[in-house]
């Protein structure tokens, strides 16, 4: 080929490939940026052996993006006015999201609140939250320990232009959230899909129910079972361990705080002392046990049950029938009823890395 041909056969060629690109970069442009702001719905399963989901998911749908936003949301300390203490701080995970060792929750500059840290789980089958029922939506519950003085005492304007001069959080918000707003609305939002996703249905006993692999229990497993559904189910309900209802279950009151429980918020009379029941689930993970903190261990808590019931005008009718306060309970029945609720401890929901600070 003579070089008038090569010369030819390059300016033709280089043509081709100028106008391919030319079809092409655009393409590829589009491609990048559609998967760069693709976000995927995330699958919500109700376990089998679970109750009806109460949350209304499809008014907020959890999504990767979204998902991933509240993750680092609850995990960020930034959000809290000395910029340490995060929801995560009170709500460790391998501790079924509560504040292990501390019978009440510690804030801002080491104060300390009145109530012990709840767990984070299962949170789309409650109709109401905290132990007096502040909050009966999940979407605004986290507004309540943000605001809190005493707790994580956050400043929604302070926190806004923190996530506006972040290139992630900027980036985030946009890729969570149609409008890409940031705002207080989409950031609870967010904390909403992070926390109904954190669901523990793995147990030993969850696989015994639904008659799994793994799912064996031993005969004195079996025995506390049937304890424990003659002598606690009626508060303790299905298989969440919780009717979400709120009762007076006889602890003495601590005079120092006098914490008159959900009477502070709805001022009635027949409410006095009534706390939510807490779920038993991955029980054996929380202590100290109460609203308060006061009990260190499961055995403390049955003996409360069998002999230091306080009697009062609110005392729920199941721990007062024909003039016995508590509940019956022998030492053997005690060993087998703390063997059972050891069953109640889900290691995947504990250790799952898709819920941890990493």
């Amino acid at each position: 080929m003579d070089f008038f041909s090569i010369s030819s056969f390059l300016t033709n060629n280089q043509m081709k490939i100028k106008y391919f690109l030319w079809i092409l970069l655009p393409l590829l442009a589009s491609c990048s940026n559609d998967e760069k702001y693709v976000n995927v719905p995330l699958e919500f399963k109700v376990p089998s052996n679970f109750p009806a989901l109460v949350y209304n998911i499809e008014v907020n749908p959890p999504t990767q993006k979204g998902f991933e936003l509240g993750k680092k949301l609850f995990y960020d300390g930034r959000l809290s006015s000395e910029g340490t203490i995060s929801c995560g701080f009170c709500h460790i995970q391998q501790n079924a999201f509560t504040h292990h060792g501390h019978t009440v929750s510690h804030g801002v500059n080491n104060l300390a609140g009145t109530r012990n840290s709840p767990p984070i789980q299962n949170l789309a089958y409650q109709t109401q939250f905290m132990w007096d029922g502040a909050a009966d939506n999940l979407d605004f519950q986290p507004i309540i320990p943000l605001l809190s003085a005493i707790e994580m005492n956050g400043n929604l304007t302070s926190i806004m232009a923190m996530f506006k001069a972040n290139a992630t959080y900027s980036k985030l918000f946009k890729e969570a959230f149609t409008d890409g707003q940031i705002n207080s609305e989409n950031m609870l939002k967010a904390l909403s899909q992070f926390m109904v996703m954190i669901t523990s249905s793995n147990s030993r006993f969850d696989k015994y129910r639904r008659n799994e692999v793994g799912g064996n229990l031993t005969s004195d497993e079996i025995a506390g079972y049937s304890i424990f559904n003659s002598k606690c189910a009626s508060c303790h309900a299905t298989d969440l361990f919780t009717d979400n209802s709120f009762r007076n279950n006889g602890l003495s009151i601590n005079p120092m705080v006098n914490d008159v429980g959900r009477y502070r918020l709805s001022e009635l009379n027949q409410d006095y002392y009534k706390f939510k029941v807490p779920s038993l689930r991955n029980i054996e993970k929380t202590a100290p046990y109460m609203h308060d903190g006061r009990f260190g261990s499961l055995e403390s808590v049955l003996n409360h049950y069998s002999n230091s019931v306080v009697n009062s005008e609110t005392l729920d009718p199941i721990l007062k029938q024909n003039g016995v306060l508590g509940i019956t309970i022998s030492a053997n029945e005690k060993l087998q009823l703390i063997a059972f609720l050891k069953t109640l401890t889900d290691d995947q929901y504990l250790n799952d890395t898709r819920f941890s600070d990493n």
